[in-house]
């Protein structure tokens, strides 16, 4: 199967995905800060740490369940473009807390979550 149309059906998997988790996000927590975005960075960081050993390391899968599940259902579902707009946005608001916040919050939380997947699956999957 040609490896973008798996991409591309993974996107659109991890798009979908993304909006219902911000939109739910968004409805608990209000939208003052942008709650959902850092949500799903962090949960799809900590996926992809995971999958890599799993589907790296560990079970050797195709290049299709590769492409699919990590180019496209988790690059579908984090946003670092949505990021990036929100902290802009944050700072444009003068709302610099926030904006820092939301900084630390996804690189930080988020690279220690991948770092944290990987290291759990290395000991369980």
């Amino acid at each position: 199967m040609n490896l973008a149309v798996v991409v591309g059906a993974g996107g659109a998997v991890g798009s979908v995905l993304r909006f219902l988790v911000t939109t739910a996000v968004a409805r608990v927590a209000g939208t003052a800060f942008p709650y959902g975005t850092v949500l799903v960075n962090i949960v799809g960081s900590f996926a992809i740490g995971v999958l890599y050993v799993w589907l790296m390391e560990r079970a050797g899968a195709n290049p299709e369940v590769r492409a699919f599940l990590i180019v496209g259902v988790l690059g579908g579902f984090t946003t670092f473009s949505s990021f990036s707009l929100e902290t802009v946005t944050l700072l444009m608001q003068a709302s610099y807390t926030r904006a820092v916040l939301n900084v630390i919050a996804s690189v930080l939380l988020c690279v220690g979550c991948t770092w944290l997947g990987i290291q759990l699956a290395r000991q369980f999957v």
